[in-house]
């Protein structure tokens, strides 16, 4: 069901739709059918630099808009987002594996998302005046911290790259995204879409690896702060090298949640719960259920009933309406999970198990 050509996307840098210095590209990969779907530019450090350079150009302008003209363009961004929902949704099924049903549902919650940080961007208080020392009258005022860089993860592309380009736009900082090498095209879409209306240098997206991309970013002084979400280990380098050059950082990393039934819980409302909070997006979330712990009392009843709940879910191609559960990111990813449970000694498999190919 997905096409077999292979899409060129670009960067966006000052402006315009650009190619890595260098003019290296990287794949990118359909994880449901391990084909590739498309080439995005291998940038480097000097990509990164180049995007810095066209921030500190477009600043002092920038950081002298209104939180009028920086909630309008979160609403313009929004409105493209809308505008090409079932489009976005429909690449990023393709590049994650993830069901369209799940892609479909995150366009209007991104959309929204944009429109709640455009309405914040009207209401950023500082605080008021007051006499701390004789004769004197002290403010504090509220300025932007200048260019933000923002690592995003591979599990929800778009959605978390709105995360970090909302709030930082809307406090009058510029914005530069690096996606996950894996999964860049639903944002690389959206730039090109919105190309005309994100003002030359405000907002930029450099793709790559992260080292050495990233790693730039977080390197770069002229970068005041820069926000992770992804894994524990990246979060912790980061947060090392932020440090030589005072970075803020904010970090949203990896989480293990437990699922706690207590005896006295309705076992199908569980079992149902579980079934949502362990599986969407095949469990590629950073709270999702990943271990389940059940009372004495409701443990055989709550397997009863999580056993065909979890059997009932449908898996199959990411673009295919019906699917609730496609693939997961890579093959490594896969003998990752695969690797849980052969380290899962003495564990008896009720359902599943396998890859879910046919050999």
């Amino acid at each position: 069901r997905m096409s077999t050509t292979t899409t060129q996307y670009r960067i966006l840098i000052r402006g315009e739709l650009a190619d890595a210095a260098s003019g290296e590209t990287m794949e990118v990969i359909a994880p449901a059918t391990g084909e590739t779907i498309a080439e995005v530019p291998r940038c480097s450090a000097e990509d990164v630099d180049r995007a810095v350079e066209a921030a500190q150009a477009a600043a002092p302008e920038w950081l002298a808009r209104t939180p009028k003209e920086r909630s309008e363009l979160l609403h313009r961004l929004a409105d493209v987002l809308e505008e090409n929902a079932e489009e976005l949704a429909r690449l990023e099924s393709a590049n994650v594996g993830k069901p369209l049903l799940a892609s479909r549902d995150e366009m209007p919650f991104s959309a929204d998302n944009l429109r709640f940080f455009a309405g914040a961007a009207r209401n950023l208080e500082g605080k008021s005046t007051g006499e701390y020392i004789e004769g004197y009258t002290s403010m504090i005022r509220r300025e932007p911290i200048g260019i933000v860089g923002g690592i995003c993860p591979w599990n929800y592309p778009l959605m978390m790259a709105v995360w970090k380009m909302g709030p930082a736009l809307a406090a009058g900082n510029l914005q530069i995204l690096k996606p996950s090498e894996q999964t860049p095209l639903s944002l690389l879409r959206f730039v090109q879409l919105a190309e005309e209306v994100i003002p030359p240098g405000v907002l930029q997206v450099v793709t790559g690896d992260g080292v050495p991309v990233g790693q730039r970013i977080v390197e770069h002084p002229a970068i005041g702060m820069v926000s992770l979400t992804g894994d524990v280990e990246t979060g912790k380098t980061i947060a090392r090298t932020a440090a030589d050059t005072l970075k803020r950082v904010h970090l949203e990393l990896g989480g293990k949640a437990p699922m706690v039934i207590f005896d006295d819980a309705d076992p199908k409302a569980a079992a149902e719960g579980i079934r949502l909070a362990g599986y969407w997006n095949s469990g590629q979330d950073c709270t999702a259920g990943s271990r389940v712990i059940a009372g004495p009392r409701i443990y055989d009843k709550l397997l009863e009933e999580l056993v065909p709940s979890v059997e009932s879910l449908k898996v199959g191609d990411p673009l295919d309406d019906e699917t609730e559960m496609g693939s997961v990111i890579s093959h490594e990813q896969q003998e990752r999970i695969l690797g849980f449970l052969e380290r899962a000694k003495g564990a008896t498999i009720l359902t599943g198990g396998g890859t879910g190919q046919k050999s």
